[in-house]
């Protein structure tokens, strides 16, 4: 009986050995992460990726730039990381957004236009350590170059010289002074303009609708125009009939070139347009006869007894 007590009783101090040695373990296990977790936020070591570098404050109020790769360590308190800058190819949009955004012509209108530079890092002091926020600094210059000359265009060569403005401005954001006798983009920032994307350049909708409602209008004044000299050439070439007709009557009559042309010749013609107009009248109708010469018409109308002639 005693040594079946004895044996309980040891398996019971066995039991709770291992409980205890597994609990000190997950202690240990947590403060190890615990401590590491903290290591690890507060980047006391802290790692140099492949086309990456950091920005290290020391505690002086020096500022550092590290570029070799791997793991590093720093003094906690005593320096502090200030950011983290990418080497690789970064793009930059007009108007910081991939949205377009509107840019008024030379000519006073206004246009719906989105462009893109592409640039790399290559001077890590100048870019994190001679200027404060450069992402901020450099998004207004390049801002200030491009649209200086897109809004120098005319809108016809902003549609359709878009080529040519392109690389324009992309040899102004590499060379082209930000003031006079002053720095580049590439000299104050430290960087490479590696290209210049001009994505779109169109006009507003209500812009197009106005455009097109004008053309519409000059297509019609157009044509009013066009049908107005038609008319014009219409009656020039009936006066001239009729003006090469009164000569050929003059003539025929015995009349000379140069010789003034006989009253009574008018009044005949006179006589026949009214007598026209008699022949063509029909029935139940009225023949008005409009007279304001100083003497009697040359023709009197007979009387029908169904209507009344005026004169």
């Amino acid at each position: 009986m005693k040594e079946q007590q004895s044996q309980i009783f040891l398996q019971r101090a066995r039991f709770f050995t291992m409980m205890r040695r597994l609990a000190f373990l997950l202690v240990s296990l947590a403060l190890i992460y615990s401590l590491a977790a903290v290591v690890y936020s507060t980047q006391v070591i802290y790692k140099v990726k492949f086309n990456y570098a950091v920005i290290l404050e020391q505690f002086g109020g020096k500022r550092q730039a590290v570029t070799d790769l791997g793991w590093h360590f720093r003094l906690p308190f005593f320096t502090r990381l200030e950011k983290e800058v990418p080497l690789m190819n970064q793009n930059m949009y007009i108007g910081g957004a991939a949205e377009p955004i509107k840019i008024i012509s030379r000519e006073n209108v206004a246009l719906w236009t989105s462009a893109l530079m592409t640039f790399r890092i290559k001077d890590l002091k100048v870019w994190g350590i001679e200027n404060l926020s450069p992402e901020i600094l450099l998004q207004g210059d390049y801002d200030g170059i491009a649209k200086d000359i897109l809004q120098g265009k005319e809108v016809n060569r902003l549609i359709s010289e878009r080529e040519i403005i392109k690389e324009e401005i992309f040899h102004a954001l590499k060379n082209r002074p930000i003031n006079k006798n002053g720095l580049t983009l590439e000299g104050k920032y430290g960087i490479e303009v590696v290209s210049f994307v001009l994505n779109e350049t169109r006009f507003g909708d209500t812009l197009v609708k106005a455009t097109e409602e004008k053309k519409r209008r000059q297509l019609i004044a157009e044509a009013e125009n066009y049908a107005a000299d038609q008319e014009a050439q219409r009656i020039t070439k009936l006066y001239k009939a009729y003006l090469d007709g009164i000569k050929s009557l003059h003539l025929a009559l015995g009349g000379r070139d140069g010789q003034r042309v006989n009253p009574d010749l008018f009044e005949f013609l006179t006589q026949q347009k009214w007598a026209t107009a008699y022949e063509k009248n029909e029935s139940n109708q009225k023949t008005f006869v409009l007279h304001d010469g100083g003497k009697a018409p040359a023709v009197t109308l007979p009387f029908q007894a169904d209507s009344t002639t005026e004169r």
